[in-house]
């Protein structure tokens, strides 16, 4: 009878898992994924830290991954690989912490594409602005969160002082697991090594040239939060979750959005005001250029539609469309290859 595992860690083309207590090894059986996918009408789901797989156990070495079971939520990002599937970057989270730090890494428009990515992904996006102690004025910042985002939350963290950590202790009960999502250098290592109380992962200093974080985390990890966390100014709070760390990424290109447990566009969400404008235009299919009575146009004229707001729309638009056309050719070519066998 094969058993469930959980991926707890990813190195290249080794796996780690768990199994209740016992940690294992494992790699893919060939004919269940590379075999497969020559011949699957859908791509084949490969395994990514928080997946729940199917597996032959082996007491003599690796375990053998046989399959990957449905997923509640995924983060799929484009493969850097011409003419392969994208990439899940972690799945069956709860909770997805966007972590930017204050520093000079906070961006408007970075914070609308991970909203965005969130958003399809099938978690809850909570957002973390790092390294707070460096930041003490930060009104400015807020104002602009809560002019895009006003119905997610917001927390101001120091990995430094402690300031602001309670307030994660609603997100860390037991059950939940928690993916951190963002740029290298931010801060997403300290803050696992706080919530965890080990010294699990390498921290960088900050360069002095640009303020900028260095990179730290190189592989997809999930690691377990204890039922008591103490913070650094002395405090403890109530943990029991599990935390996905990602590496540093540079720019997250959106994938496929039919992996994630709705299946919705992360757009819809991310730009809803955009959306709304796009409804009270007078033609169904207004292209917002020259059309009459288009809503877009106006409010780009006259200051209510921040140019900047719309031009992180329309990218992400075109990244949605190619990825879904980019799916549909790499099934065109599944098919036939599977009829040709």
């Amino acid at each position: 009878m094969n058993d469930t595992a959980i991926i707890t860690a990813v190195h290249r083309d080794r796996y780690e898992m768990s199994l209740g207590t016992e940690i294992l090894y494992g790699r893919l059986k060939k004919a269940a994924f590379y075999y497969m996918e020559k011949s699957a009408s859908e791509p084949v789901r490969f395994p990514t830290v928080g997946d729940r797989v199917e597996i032959m156990q082996n007491t003599d070495g690796d375990s053998m991954i046989l399959s990957v079971l449905e997923r509640k939520s995924v983060f799929m990002r484009l493969n850097a690989t011409q003419g392969l599937p994208d990439q899940a970057v972690a799945a069956n989270f709860d909770y997805v912490f966007i972590t930017m730090s204050l520093n000079k890494d906070f961006h408007m428009s970075k914070l609308e594409r991970y909203l965005t990515v969130t958003g399809q992904s099938g978690g809850t996006p909570v957002i973390l602005l790092t390294k707070a102690d460096l930041m003490p004025e930060r009104e400015d910042i807020l104002a602009q969160i809560a002019s895009l985002a006003p119905d997610i939350a917001v927390h101001c963290v120091s990995s430094y002082t402690g300031e602001g950590l309670s307030g994660l202790e609603r997100y860390l009960a037991p059950g939940n697991t928690i993916v951190l999502l963002g740029s290298s250098g931010v801060g997403k290592s300290s803050l696992v090594n706080i919530l965890t109380g080990a010294e699990w992962m390498k921290t960088g200093g900050i360069r002095e040239t640009d303020a900028q974080g260095r990179h730290t985390t190189t592989f997809r990890q999930m690691f377990p939060v204890p039922e008591k966390i103490m913070l650094p100014d002395g405090s403890i709070i109530n943990g029991g979750a599990h935390i996905i760390d990602t590496p540093g990424i540079r720019k997250l290109v959106m994938g496929d959005v039919s992996e994630s447990a709705e299946g919705e566009s992360g757009i819809e969400t991310a730009f809803a005001d955009i959306e709304e404008l796009t409804a009270q235009c007078r033609f169904a299919d207004c292209g917002h250029r020259s059309e009459p009575g288009c809503a877009v146009k106006a409010a780009l004229e006259n200051g209510t539609l921040d140019m900047r707001h719309w031009k992180t729309y329309l990218a992400l638009q075109k990244e949605e469309e190619y990825a879904k056309k980019r799916k549909q050719v790499l099934m065109k070519k599944a098919q036939k290859a599977r009829r040709q066998r």
